[in-house]
């Protein structure tokens, strides 16, 4: 239970909490937090942006009221953000605060702890030129290296590897293996997986994005609907576009629940693998028994 969970947890060492989407990672956050004292730290690439919160499952103004929260909705829809700029806004507060970090973006984690390539910024024109691309075209570009380590299927990950290469004219792997040191090294922090099976995840999923619409979802788009560019990361985030064809009337609403559904199982599925590859290591918690409690 989530008693027993917290009450195993150094409450000196900050906390990491990766997990799939709807998988209770930041019901957990914040237990934690109540219990412990803390700072929760977003690690979400989609809830850094002000424009969503309905839409990514930021957290509510509620839950933002029992305890502090970081990094969330802090940027314009149209800002430049990486995993490099996200770690120089979390050393900071690593520096003062016992933070719990919570999100489902694995590359945040990895970098986290276990260092992060300096890699160089992407030209615009570069950036203009892998937009208009096929991505079998770039993924068929890319260093053999590279092509092993990243998620094929994954067009944000294969663009980025091929703007990478296209800028640098070095692999991303290459650079990924010249990685400065990690701020939390092993032994630092406590690392905890929500482990969420399929059978147990896929119906919270298939109930999520019609609730979002529910509470709002619609109206949030329709305050981005002449702002809308699905070349911005902001823009890319599970369930704008879906809502998007909601008002541009080029979706029913049950096309775009199913839409939005098949797509955050897919990205669900990709989160599991990454978090089994990479973060063995950790204390693998089963989702369904916490959420019981």
């Amino acid at each position: 239970m989530i008693a027993d969970l917290i009450a195993s947890l150094r409450p000196d060492a900050p906390v990491l909490i990766a997990g799939p989407t709807a998988s209770g990672k930041s019901a957990l956050a914040l237990a934690i937090a109540e219990a412990q004292g803390g700072v929760i730290v977003n690690a979400d690439a989609s809830q850094v942006y002000d424009c969503w919160r309905v839409l990514t499952a930021r957290p509510s103004a509620q839950e933002e009221a029992h305890a502090p929260h970081r990094l969330y909705g802090h940027l314009p829809y149209d800002a430049p953000y990486s995993t490099g700029h996200w770690l120089r806004e979390v050393a900071p507060i690593l520096g003062t605060e016992r933070a719990i970090f919570v999100g489902g973006t694995g590359l945040y984690f990895t970098a986290l702890t276990e260092g992060l390539a300096e890699i160089p910024a992407t030209p615009a024109a570069v950036r203009m030129q892998a937009d208009a691309m096929d991505l079998n075209d770039m993924r068929d570009a890319l260093d053999a290296p590279t092509a092993d380590r990243i998620d094929l299927a994954n067009r944000a990950r294969v663009q980025r590897a091929w703007e990478v290469l296209r800028a640098t004219g070095r692999g991303l792997a290459d650079w990924q293996d010249d990685k400065t040191e990690a701020i939390l090294p092993r032994g630092s922090y406590t690392g905890i997986v929500m482990d969420s099976p399929k059978d147990w995840l896929t119906p919270r999923i298939e109930q999520r994005f019609a609730q979002m619409l529910d509470q709002g979802g619609l109206e949030e788009a329709r305050t981005m609907q002449d702002r809308f560019d699905h070349g911005l990361p902001s823009c890319r985030a599970i369930g704008v576009a879906e809502a998007m064809g909601v008002l541009n009337q080029t979706l029913s609403l049950a096309q775009a629940i199913e839409a939005a559904t098949i797509a955050t199982r897919r990205y669900a599925k990709r989160q599991r693998t990454w978090f089994r590859a990479r973060m063995g290591g950790w204390h693998w918690v089963p989702s369904a028994t916490l959420a019981e409690k």
